[in-house]
């Protein structure tokens, strides 16, 4: 029973592109507010439901609702339309099945292409109904009437009809009720009331949603005026189903919500308000309702044609779906530095300790033109000289005969090695590049290393090197003056290729005895840089697998036991039995760190969560890392409301994270491990300190973690 209560939940949630289940708890209450559009629709979702998993569909694919909110559309659709006939009740499991068979189909082949299937499996189906019921009246089944909009509301003798009709008397403005009833009629209805309390499950579920309705309203309206359009076609439907639902869509859900995805929205209704015109023509020729077919169409074109577009644009489509507006939005501000690691190959600095960065990307000596994304690297003494005296010899030179490693896994393509070092001072233009090794790491993603010292190489053409092998020592040879290490990215395996920009994935800089983390960012010219050192008790105690078992226990707290488990999307999570609390996270070899949180806040999960936001799995040069938290984590007030509705324009509020990791060599306690991290709320550019956590790591494992706030002490003792 649980099981289908959330199928069933999801389901009417999925109608404003919500997974809560409170919210599909009050649209389903709402739905009832005309019985016959409430018990049709509930009626075909629990068949649905029970058809999908009869069918073979996993309890998890059928619980998201994905397949089953389309027989949910159509049972409100025929609740409304038809009387509760014999006929009917033989009718409307087998239109649900259609339902459901139809949604999969949709959702496997539009899926293909990123692209939604929306409802379009409610429309096919329902004009199937409508076709065939003509055939039907021998049965007892019988149009209350198809043209549903033209008969007014008239269901009485009961307290609540009367409350429903005493509200929809209200003196309220024209524009206020018409905004409510269009939303009421996307459930199949029109009345005020119902409109009232969508308003607010939307103001609890999303402000974004909310404000991109009334905008998707608001312009439909101002549009309908300008043109001097005469109403046909136009309804509470219509402007429901079709405008303010595709407001919401374009702007705020399936794009990352901003300005652009603001104006975006604007624009997009008009075209919808054209395709209602425009495709109810035709549809009504054989007495089919359009339905939210313009809804279905704009939306998938609009879509498609951005997956079309060579670079992505300010305008974003949104990488992972959290079914929130606002989630999404702030996952996204949260996520840009994380998800460079799937749209770029972690590519390493390819030699070992520090190194100065002697010319940089458009660099003033060779770096130009095709060329101009390389960069040069040189060692530097405390008094900033590349050479020990007299530094007439390439042998020299700090970085001369120095190893030079491979940045990534990959599979040598080119090597060059027949060109003798140049006497200091002199240059090979002939023979520009010198020794050079050219790795190939990706299709269209290659690295190009120069000026290496002849027969110095440590592997052959066509061998595969793994990421910070030996592969070659620093030379002088080519167009080099003085030793110096020349790399660059490419899209060809070809020596003399032009340059492609390409960031590092994780590297140290140094700036006035302060050691700052860069994340897939590009070396400036002048700056002193090095590889991140990884520590091995921190990278096997964050390594959890699928599997793993955490017992947590704390004073004050009902012990906990965290589960390591890997969704159908592949993402790894912790899950908490007792709390119903779920944690994801990702490791990527250099940091550890988690995306998002799911479930009650007040738990050791959620501590532990903030705690270990990110984790730097070195505990070389007391690296200060610094990283922001999503806002959606974080419990609505006034201020919190208020930055939702300004999120897609304006962030004023700022939760970061702070973490520095220790190492204890103390012959007492054993070689542990240990971190501290902070929470600082940035609200209009003040800070304050919110709570101090520490995380202790021994033999491997995670040992404990500690979180003191201003109020309270967390001491957790973990088991694994």
């Amino acid at each position: 029973m649980v099981y289908l209560a959330h199928a069933v939940l999801n389901s009417y949630a999925m109608l404003f592109f919500s997974n809560q289940k409170l919210f599909g708890a009050l649209i389903l209450i709402v739905s009832f507010f005309n019985p016959f559009t409430g018990i049709g629709g509930l009626s075909a979702t629990i068949i649905a439901v029970i058809a999908a998993y009869g069918i073979g569909f996993s309890s998890d694919q059928v619980k998201t609702g994905f397949y089953t909110y389309s027989a949910l559309l159509l049972g409100l659709g025929m609740g409304t339309f038809y009387e509760l006939s014999m006929g009917y009740w033989l009718l409307l499991p087998l239109a649900s099945l259609v339902a459901v068979l139809v949604s999969a189909a949709l959702i496997a082949k539009l899926g293909k292409q990123n692209l939604p299937a929306l409802s379009l499996s409610f429309i096919l189906t329902f004009w199937l109904v409508i076709l065939a019921s003509k055939e039907f009246t021998a049965v007892g089944l019988t149009q209350r009437n198809i043209y549903w909009l033209n008969e007014m509301y008239a269901t009485g003798g009961s307290k609540l009809i009367q409350l429903i009709q005493q509200i929809d008397s209200l003196d309220i403005p024209d524009a206020v009720a018409g905004f409510l009833r269009s939303l009421s009629a996307i459930l199949f209805q029109s009345n005020i009331a119902a409109g009232i309390l969508l308003v607010i499950g939307l103001l609890i579920y999303s402000r974004i949603a909310l404000l991109l309705s009334i905008l998707g309203y608001a312009t439909a309206m101002i549009f309908i005026s300008l043109m001097g359009a005469g109403g046909g076609g136009i309804n509470y439907y219509n402007v429901g189903t079709n405008f303010m639902l595709v407001a919401i869509a374009l702007g705020g859900f399936y794009i990352i919500p901003s300005t652009r995805s603001f104006l975006w929205a604007i624009i997009t209704v008009p075209i919808s308000y054209l395709l209602v015109l425009g495709l109810s023509k035709i549809t009504y020729t054989w007495g089919l309702p359009v339905f939210s077919l313009p809804f279905c169409i704009t939306v998938i074109l609009f879509l498609y044609c951005l997956q079309l577009r060579k670079t992505p644009g300010k305008l974003v489509l949104t990488p992972v779906q959290y079914y929130s507006p606002e989630i999404n939005l702030y996952t996204y501000i949260n996520e840009k530095e994380r998800w460079m690691n799937t749209v770029y190959h972690q590519l390493a600095l390819p030699f070992m300790g520090e190194w100065m960065v002697s010319q940089g990307y458009d660099g003033d000596l060779t770096h130009k033109g095709d060329w101009a994304k390389a960069l040069d690297f040189v060692i530097l003494d405390n008094e900033m000289k590349t050479y020990r005296f007299p530094g007439n010899l390439p042998e020299h030179f700090y970085c001369y005969n120095k190893p030079v490693l491979a940045p990534a896994d990959g599979t040598v393509v080119e090597i060059i090695d027949f060109i003798e070092d140049n006497e200091i001072g002199g240059n090979n233009t002939q023979q520009n590049w010198g020794n050079t090794i050219v790795i190939k790491h990706a299709e269209g993603l290659y690295t190009k290393l120069s000026h290496l010292k002849k027969n110095s190489f440590k592997v052959a053409k066509g061998a595969f090197v793994k990421k910070g092998e030996i592969i070659a020592h620093v030379g002088n040879s080519g167009r080099s003056p003085e030793p110096h290490l020349h790399f660059q990215v490419q899209a060809n395996p070809y020596v003399g290729s032009k340059t492609i920009g390409y960031p590092f994935a994780y590297f140290t800089v140094r700036e006035h005895n302060t050691i700052l983390l860069n994340n897939f960012k590009i070396p400036k010219e002048g700056s002193f840089i090095s590889n991140i050192i990884g520590n091995d008790q921190l990278q096997q105690a964050f390594n959890f697998q699928p599997g793993l078992l955490v017992k947590v226990n704390a004073k004050d707290f009902q012990e906990e036991e965290w589960e390591v488990f890997t969704s159908v999307y592949n993402e790894t999570y912790f899950y908490c039995k007792q709390t119903k609390a779920a944690a994801y996270f990702k490791n990527n070899g250099s940091a550890f760190y988690f995306t998002h949180f799911i479930g009650e806040k007040n738990n050791l999960l959620f501590f532990f969560y903030e705690a270990a936001y990110k984790v730097l799995l070195s505990s070389e040069n007391k690296i200060n890392v610094k990283d922001n938290f999503p806002l959606s984590v974080y419990s609505l007030n006034a201020v919190k409301w208020l930055q939702d509705i300004l999120s897609p324009f304006y962030i004023f509020i700022n939760m970061q994270f702070q973490s520095e990791v220790k190492k204890d060599n103390n012959a007492l306690t054993g070689n542990s491990v240990s971190f501290t991290s902070k929470k600082l709320l940035n609200l209009f550019g003040k800070e304050k300190h919110l709570s101090t956590a520490h995380v202790k790591i021994e033999n491997n494992r995670l040992h404990s973690f500690t979180v003191q706030t201003n109020n309270k002490t967390i001491a957790a003792i973990c088991t694994v």
